[in-house]
């Protein structure tokens, strides 16, 4: 198929377009550059440099006809969200409804959609599934629910047929080292130990009180090749059923702060400091997901998520970056 990766540059981005590629598929980047990365780029990828929020940009890209797209050009860092909601409303939502106008203007009628566990808020049980109620508790959430809801009308209306593809905590790097341009002012965990591990910033466990193993947060940490792979069989999926889908991805376990940290120190061989703080409003002690609809679905399940996987990928990332 021709797939049009929006956002593909970037540190999610760059591993789906190796996986649709690997798969077989035609892919063509559009991004701005704004986080990703030239250095993610493929040579064997045409590259249209463009911005969701230029209505022009997006209907000559699709213009050039394309089977498939998948959109991953969203802010997303929920504690910016509540600060900057206007931001999110122009780059998530009009950006997102520009790029589905244009999709469906050029009769591009499948949409993969990486959609947010910030969708369901707080936990009500664990594991959650894809029955959990959604409650967002910040904007970046509700930016994220939004646009499930638009591609519902769309689906009903146009005939725009999506994934919504619900990751928990994205990590890990490409486990043949080909892509290895870091994330752009990364604030997730394991990037903060690595910067941590080298020197580059403090390190501070928030909590350390929990009802968990260890008194830390617990989160379902997952590879981003296996993110990957997931949008590559529910591309798959919806070209041969022509169904739409909402699944959660995640290992159905989650992984403490601290055994996160105590990986990186035995991997890396650094000492990795870190200050114990206060807990931050509104993290909830454990957040892990289920993942048996997209294994009944797709086949999909985990390969990669291992900690010693997610910490190793990673620390090779940042040793190439950084030369020590």
């Amino acid at each position: 198929m021709k797939v049009l990766v929006i956002g593909g540059a970037g540190y999610i981005g760059s591993h789906v377009v190796k996986e649709l590629m690997a798969n077989g598929h035609k892919v063509t980047v559009f991004d701005n550059l704004s986080s990703g990365l030239r250095e993610n780029l493929f040579k064997e990828n045409d590259f249209i440099y463009g911005n969701i929020l230029i209505e022009r940009d997006l209907d000559q890209a699709f213009a050039r006809g394309f089977d498939a797209f998948v959109h991953l050009a969203a802010f997303k860092a929920a504690g910016e969200s509540m600060v900057e909601p206007e931001k999110y409303s122009i780059n998530n939502i009009t950006g997102t409804l520009n790029i589905m106008n244009a999709a469906t203007k050029h009769k591009c009628n499948i949409m993969i959609f990486s959609s947010s566990a910030a969708t369901f808020g707080e936990p009500q049980y664990l594991p959650m599934d894809e029955n959990h109620p959604q409650n967002p508790i910040n904007y970046y959430g509700f930016t994220k629910l939004e646009i499930e809801r638009f591609m519902e009308w769309y689906d009903k209306i146009r005939g725009l047929k999506f994934a919504a593809l619900r990751y928990f905590n994205a990590a890990g790097y490409d486990p043949e080292g080909v892509i290895t341009g870091l994330e752009q002012k990364p604030e997730n965990l394991l990037p903060r130990v690595m910067e941590a591990a080298l020197g580059m910033r403090e390190l501070k466990i928030f909590g350390t009180d929990y009802d968990t193993r260890d008194g830390t947060c617990i989160r379902d940490y997952i590879h981003v090749t296996d993110l990957a792979r997931a949008h590559v069989m529910a591309l798959d999926y919806i070209a041969k059923n022509g169904k739409s889908l909402k699944l959660n991805l995640g290992t159905e376990k989650g992984t403490t702060v601290k055994e996160i940290i105590d990986a990186a120190r035995r991997i890396s061989g650094k000492p990795i400091p870190a200050e114990e703080a206060p807990r931050r409003p509104g993290d909830p002690a454990s957040l892990y997901a289920k993942y048996d609809l997209a294994k009944e679905l797709l086949g999909w399940e985990p390969k990669y998520s291992d900690v010693d996987t997610l910490v190793e990928t990673t620390w090779r990332a940042y040793n190439k970056n950084h030369v020590l």
